[in-house]
């Protein structure tokens, strides 16, 4: 045997490795999982730090705004810059400005120092640049792996995500209950051990390009946004979910209202947050499953059914446990929808557009998430939390029943990507 077969047959032999012996996608897997770490531990102890602070639900609603308003302004840029520029430096980029911005916020607070401004700007800052990172590691994904491990990837990235809010946001409350800086530092750290691990990685990110991308930014943003808005089924349920979304936010702050009404401490928070991201870690690790014996359609009618039922429970609920259990169906629908949703784009989608296919479904889907940390903090003052509660529940109610009736929804069942999962697609899976 010659040297090239040789090098052939290893090449062949490393493309047949399982997921956990891929050494470049699980260094991608743990960088981002500490990243995801991070933002999870401040996006929960940013508006702690103002509501037990002695801060309004206004404030705090002002501050948690910030770092959603990305979701808005910068989606559909970093869509395009990921698709154009080298992905894996966009990271290195985008973990080093939040190191550096956590680092500002752990400085101010050890000092006493605290001022609302800097807090916003430093939320907005690191809720951007987790979008670019975030942005440019999902569309990774599917040149470091085989194309029929792609949904597997993607299983084990949601997983991860919901294993990280179920550790992050309980370790950020606690850390904040014991010294208020330390949340910040750690977030820190963890930005510093993605970076290391970004840095060790050997593939590309991307497929090599016929020729560089040319003309104006805007251009490529106008292209992503196109192709998905053509994509009527994708962008009618983005829409859905974009809806969902404010009242996701406004439950958060009910929820920390409730708790902090009740006597309770930032590790309160924690717990049920913890108990939360067991639903959504096992709504991702079972998503495969539900897409084997229901349409896509049919998974989001009965998923938003399930979150209205859910919300009226915060009106009647103020031990952290039960609040838990509520939250915890919320994030396992949660988990499910958004590995069915990623595998369905990531399906559909070229990678030479893939991150801006991302930017905009994300955009659709939680693009409006700020205007439901700012309104619901100032509804939450106004009316308290049962009218709130209550004014949510039509709200979700109404999601479902726009879904049940809508025809572009219906019609997804009948595609390939929208139907259940073929006995070919399913053993691919397995």
């Amino acid at each position: 045997m010659n040297t090239g077969e040789a090098a052939i047959e290893a090449g062949e032999a490393r493309d047949k490795r399982p997921l956990f012996r891929n050494r470049d996608f699980t260094l991608l897997w743990g960088g981002a999982a500490f990243t995801t770490l991070g933002a999870q531990i401040t996006i929960l102890a940013y508006p702690m730090l103002v509501l037990w602070g002695g801060g309004t639900t206004s404030a705090a609603g002002l501050v948690s705004g910030a770092a959603l308003l990305p979701y808005l302004l910068v989606q559909l840029p970093a869509g395009a810059v990921a698709d154009r520029y080298d992905r894996r430096r966009l990271m290195i980029i985008s973990d080093v400005g939040c190191l550096l911005a956590a680092s500002s916020v752990m400085l101010a607070v050890f000092l006493d120092r605290i001022w609302l401004p800097h807090l916003m700007v430093a939320a907005f800052v690191q809720g951007s640049l987790a979008i670019f990172y975030d942005l440019a590691e999902r569309s990774a994904v599917k040149n470091l792996v085989r194309e029929d491990q792609v949904p597997g990837a993607l299983s084990q990235n949601e997983a991860r995500h919901r294993a990280m809010i179920m550790l992050g946001q309980p370790l950020g409350g606690f850390l904040l209950s014991l010294v208020r800086w330390v949340p910040f530092l750690f977030t820190a750290v963890a930005h510093l051990a993605s970076l290391l691990m970004l840095l060790a990685i050997r593939r590309k990110f991307q497929t090599d390009r016929a020729e560089q991308p040319s003309g104006r930014l805007a251009a490529d943003v106008a292209e992503g946004v196109t192709w998905l808005w053509r994509q009527s089924f994708l962008r009618n349920v983005m829409l859905l979910v974009s809806v969902s979304n404010l009242v996701f936010e406004g439950m958060s702050l009910s929820l920390m209202v409730i708790v902090r009404g009740s006597g309770g401490s930032p590790s309160s928070i924690g717990v049920v947050v913890a108990i939360s991201g067991v639903g959504g870690l096992l709504g991702a690790m079972t998503s495969i499953w539900w897409r084997r014996r229901l349409s896509l359609p049919a998974l989001i009618v009965a998923g938003l059914l399930v979150w209205t039922l859910c919300v009226p429970s915060l009106a009647f609920f103020s031990d952290p446990v039960l609040l838990g259990v509520v939250f915890a169906f919320c994030g396992y629908i949660g988990g499910v929808f958004n590995v069915a949703g990623g595998v369905y784009l990531v399906g559909l989608a070229q990678d030479h557009i893939l991150s801006r296919a991302i930017s905009v479904a994300m955009l659709l889907g939680a693009g409006a998430s700020f205007l439901g940390a700012f309104a619901g903090g100032f509804v939450l003052d106004a009316a308290g939390v049962g009218r709130t509660v209550l004014v949510m529940t039509v709200l979700m109610g109404s999601l479902a029943l726009v879904a049940l009736l809508s025809p572009s929804v219906r019609a997804g069942a009948r595609t390939r990507e929208g139907g259940r999962l073929s006995a070919e697609d399913a053993a691919a899976l397995d």
